[in-house]
């Protein structure tokens, strides 16, 4: 049998029989890797330890220290968990997994009876005995027939209709341990005991493949690390994000609500309204300064539109279309901003002494999300985003990208938001656009953000269908990531529309275009910022700033004297009139997250003076002051946009 080279991280290479898998390189290595041994990485792709080795290759062995060991670990108690319900169940149909493993594992099961908390005990400790006895998983690719003909037996309908959603070129391969069986493409642990510590979270109710008129199915959510003091530190993380889950917190603070009578749009209420406008006026006060200026499209336009775009023809099922005046008018409600900029940019000649022509627009968008996908601000059919088109010469696209990083480390800076890591999304299964101009643009941006300082990650087939793009994504305090910022080079919309500028040397020459957006959808972000801050907004934000808590009514009169000042120097301020004490005044600024409050007493209305106090210091109670020179560093300090209200807090 001819041998293999293989390359280790390390720069070392081995050679094996043709034919090895990554399991037997590890062995070769060590006992103790080949032990440890969760899945392989080949050429940043993680991939199952029982792939066979064809041809000469540089592979990595994924243990659980690995970042992508605790996605093998929960990819194989997904396979654990069905095996259980199946035992526990045996007439229940199975049908799919998780694609994203980075946080819990899922699936989703056709069963008589919604599952009850008894049952998630029940299938629990299955679980544990499943994982107890160590079975071997083992890897097979079959053919199509055979893949068909084992499900069926089995009874899993479900199944053969998954079957025929995998391409005709591609391997089918099935996944064993014991008796269960299922489609996978991997990767799993060597054997069931490596799963180390499982908890199911939770049970509920979805249809298959999201439509409504089918089967409803009941998906059950869990979690599993490889020990004990990763789950427990992973589910504590969990109470935390509960507690400042967007939906709790900003019905705590009167900052929206959803209601059933509009599904997926949320009514902002007055203090929801600060934030919004807040987020939104921040930005609109940076955009002269880096070249934007503002437009506003139709919401309505005729199909047309979106079939020049493309958007009718990749993305209609996500948008609102309806009748015209005729059965032969299509008008569609506008879901993005970029067609319409794409019309207003080919509204004249351009010159090239124009570029680059950078729009931006505030507008709402509405998509037609699936109702099951709806969550609080986080997944909403109504929004509105930071979003801008920047037209321009291919040769000053560069420049644009590194303007875009600079508007963004601004924007995030007075947002309190580090933790920034940037990838780049690479052209998905289905795309607009030539192969070699894909291939430029993702050399572009990747050169782009390693020049401006970054690790650049790549996000294989994640970027829309229109262009590469660069990924902003944000680490708040539990860890979580969440995709912010994104600029984009479109390969598609500049030649579709004809867009045309007079060049420097005469003649006409298509523009580069790109999307950018730094928040994204406000309201995902505002759902984002709430539970990274818990409510605990920048003084600049705050949806009330200061709270004024007079001691008794003898002092309201005063109290609403300095609510006005405030008001008018453009201060949120609210005062407390409530025949409540002190004590309980100064809890519920607590509880409503206020950053700074007045004490009015006898003593304040005789010197006319104010006794700052803030939620959030060393130095809590500060010096009696006049009220003029308070306002004036609130002011400061919110135009400046500080965190906090007071230049000096002790």
């Amino acid at each position: 049998m001819s041998e293999i080279s293989v390359r280790l991280p390390d720069g070392n290479t081995l050679a094996v029989p043709q034919g090895s898998t990554i399991l037997d390189v590890a062995n070769a290595i060590g006992p103790g890797l080949g032990k440890a041994a969760l899945a392989g990485r080949i050429e940043g792709q993680l991939v199952d330890l029982r792939l066979p080795l064809n041809d000469d290759v540089a592979i990595e062995i994924v243990t659980a220290r690995d970042k992508d060991g605790g996605d093998v670990i929960r990819h194989s108690a997904e396979h654990v968990m069905a095996d259980a319900v199946k035992r526990l169940f045996p007439k229940c149909q199975i049908d799919a997994g998780r694609a994203d493993h980075s946080e819990k594992f899922q699936y989703d099961f056709l069963v008589d009876e919604p599952f009850t908390p008894d049952d998630l005990e029940r299938i629990e400790k299955e679980m544990q005995r499943i994982i107890k006895q160590g079975t071997p998983f083992a890897r097979e690719a079959v053919s199509r027939d055979d893949a068909r003909k084992r499900f069926a037996d089995m009874g899993e309908e479900l199944k053969l209709s998954r079957i025929d959603d995998i391409p005709e070129d591609s391997e089918i391969t099935v996944f064993q341990h014991g008796e269960f069986q299922d489609l996978c493409r991997g990767p799993h642990v060597q054997n069931t005991s490596q799963i180390g510590a499982i908890k199911l979270l939770e049970a509920s109710g979805t249809y298959f493949r999201g439509d409504e008129s089918s089967h409803k199915l009941q998906r059950i959510y869990g979690t599993a690390f490889a020990s004990k003091k990763e789950l427990k530190s992973h589910l504590a993380r969990i109470e935390e994000a509960k507690k400042r889950d967007h939906r709790r917190v900003g019905v705590a603070l009167d900052l929206y609500l959803m209601d059933a009578v509009s599904p997926g749009s949320p009514f902002y209420l007055p203090k929801g309204m600060a934030v919004y406008n807040g987020l939104v006026d921040f930005i609109r006060e940076l955009y002269p300064r880096h070249g934007y200026e503002e437009v506003m499209t139709p919401q309505l336009c005729r199909a047309e539109l979106f079939k020049t775009s493309g958007h009718y023809e990749m993305f209609k099922e996500d948008m609102y279309f309806f009748e015209g005046e005729d059965e032969h008018e299509e008008i569609g409600l506008k879901a993005t901003n970029c067609p319409g900029h794409c019309q207003v940019f080919d509204n004249r000649l351009r010159s090239y002494r124009e570029l680059p022509l950078r729009m931006a627009e505030f507008s709402r968008l509405h998509r037609n999300e699936r109702s099951g996908t709806l969550n609080g601000l986080a997944r909403v059919r109504s929004f509105a985003q930071d979003d801008a088109h920047i037209f321009c010469e291919p040769e000053q696209v560069d420049a644009e990208v590194q303007a875009f990083f600079d508007l963004m480390a601004e924007i995030y800076g007075a947002l309190g938001l580090g933790g920034v890591h940037m990838a780049v999304s690479t052209r998905p299964e289905k795309y607009l656009g030539s192969d070699e101009d894909w291939d430029h643009a993702e050399k572009m941006l990747v050169e782009c953000v390693e020049r401006a300082g970054f690790e650049c990650a790549i996000k294989e087939g994640e970027a829309v269908f229109y262009g590469p793009k660069v990924e902003a994504d944000f680490e708040d305090v539990l860890g979580r990531r969440w995709t912010l910022g994104t600029i984009q080079i479109d390969m598609a919309m500049p030649g579709r529309f004809g867009l045309e500028y007079v060049g420097r040397d005469g003649e006409k020459h298509q523009p580069a275009m790109l999307h950018r957006a730094v928040l994204g959808s406000i309201e995902r972000f505002m759902a984002i910022y709430i539970e990274h801050t818990g409510g605990d907004f920048p003084f600049w934000l705050s949806p009330v700033q200061v709270a004024i808590l007079p001691i008794s009514a003898a002092q309201h009169e005063r109290a609403r004297e300095i609510e006005a000042t405030l008001m008018a120097a453009g201060i949120r301020a609210e005062v407390d009139e409530r025949s409540e004490t002190l004590g309980f005044k100064i809890r519920e600024t607590e509880i409503n997250k206020i950053p700074l409050s007045l004490v009015i007493g006898e003593k304040e209305v005789e010197s006319g003076t104010v006794t700052p106090r803030l939620r959030k210091s060393r130095k809590q109670q500060f010096e009696a002051m006049a009220l003029d020179a308070l306002v004036g560093q609130l002011v400061e300090n919110t135009k400046a946009r500080n965190m906090g209200p007071l230049s000096q807090e002790g």
